[in-house]
């Protein structure tokens, strides 16, 4: 750690980190981060459903979206998201709102390979339209996406899914038609910050509008 020429400043060299030092920081800085509740299904047909905060919309034409999976630390094999993904070439893709808090965490918990975690946590799926993998129900909003693109992070263990949105599910009382828009304060996302257990939900909304000009 070095006190760079600004003293209220620090300077920090990811290379001369400690692991997984850098990854804490970075996902402290990099917040709040939306979470994809992702589910998929297996060529043999077994349904997933586990969370990814390394998520974001990377397109809006056609509207696209992306997640990212690493591989377990404990042992250098894929999660069966990324297994299915390549398998089958779809998800979908959730938000998780207050209400669905605290059954998304159970998700994360590793399970052995082809045991379904909408089965173990409790909740039910219904099948989805375009796609295979069912959705969620009672997600206040559900993508089902076709993959697009797989592409290994170089250097990391990480491979980022890249998916166009098919269809959206969005629950009726969200939706603010003659804007196109989900009321997303109303929708109460649950998002990541730095830690294992550090969660937000949105506060205080403002508006800016970007100028026509600087002149």
């Amino acid at each position: 750690m070095v006190i760079s020429g600004n003293p209220d400043m620090l300077t920090l060299v990811t290379a001369e980190m400690d692991n997984p030092a850098p990854y804490h920081l970075l996902t402290s800085v990099v917040a709040p981060r939306p979470i994809a509740w992702v589910s998929t299904i297996s060529a043999a047909g077994v349904p997933n459903l586990a969370p990814y905060s390394f998520f974001n919309a990377v397109a809006g034409f056609p509207p696209t979206v992306m997640f990212s999976v690493a591989y377990r630390r404990s042992e250098p094999r894929e999660k069966d998201t990324l297994i299915n993904v390549k398998e089958v070439g779809e998800f979908v893709c959730h938000v998780v709102d207050e209400p669905l808090a605290e059954a998304m965490v159970k998700t994360a918990v590793d399970l052995p390979h082809g045991i379904s975690e909408f089965d173990a946590v409790g909740l039910k799926a219904v099948p989805a339209t375009e796609v295979r993998p069912p959705r969620l129900e009672g997600a206040p909003v559900a993508m089902e996406c076709r993959v697009t693109q797989i592409v290994p992070v170089e250097g990391a263990t990480n491979v980022m899914v890249l998916g166009q949105v098919l269809r959206f599910h969005i629950r009726k009382d969200l939706y603010r038609s003659q804007l196109g828009l989900v009321d997303t304060v109303q929708m109460q996302p649950v998002t990541r910050l730095g830690g294992p257990v550090e969660y937000t939900k949105i506060g205080e909304l403002i508006h800016l509008q970007t100028p026509k000009s600087l002149g």
